[in-house]
């Protein structure tokens, strides 16, 4: 299985009605996450499964890639993709669908370094780093003894984006 991590775009400062959790993406984070979805595109990438935090910006970001790949399943809502979350939770949550060969999760951060650390390492310090709208593809993923894998790339939204 293929694992495919984004972070979300951009986001708007939190409001005071709705705090964190409503933070939508801003109008430069909704085009920057459309320039990723072309670069997906481009790229022939497919996943048998999106799965992103219920927060608002993760939500849009993961229903704007669905709908730049035309993707017929709607993205699902995971609880383990919120902040705060443990990787050993999310990598759980992944093995439960070893039969898709390609995954894309959306998420925040340091939960999504986190993951990535866990699965490529063993533990959590690689000292990764996303940012928003990063993309990294962690390739051959396995749940047999403890989440194992290896970190094929780790892209910026810049290194992606071909709109401006």
């Amino acid at each position: 299985m293929d694992i495919y991590i984004l972070r979300h775009g951009k986001a708007e400062d939190s409001p005071p009605e709705g705090g964190d959790a409503s933070r939508r993406l801003t109008k430069k984070g909704s085009e920057e996450i459309v320039g990723i979805g072309l670069w997906m595109a481009a790229q022939d990438l497919e996943f048998d499964l999106i799965a992103a935090s219920p927060l608002a910006r993760a939500q849009e970001t993961a229903a704007i890639i669905a709908g730049v790949l035309d993707c017929k399943k709607r993205p699902l809502s995971w609880d383990v993709l919120v902040p705060g979350s443990e990787p050993d939770a999310v990598c759980h949550e992944i093995s439960r669908h070893a039969k898709s060969s390609a995954i894309l999760l959306v998420g925040h951060e340091p939960l999504l370094s986190s993951l990535i650390s866990r699965i490529i390492s063993g533990n959590e310090d690689a000292g990764i780093a996303m940012t928003k709208g990063a993309l990294a593809k962690i390739r051959d993923v396995s749940f047999t003894e403890r989440p194992s894998g290896e970190l094929h790339w780790l892209l910026t939204a810049k290194q992606m984006n071909f709109r401006k």
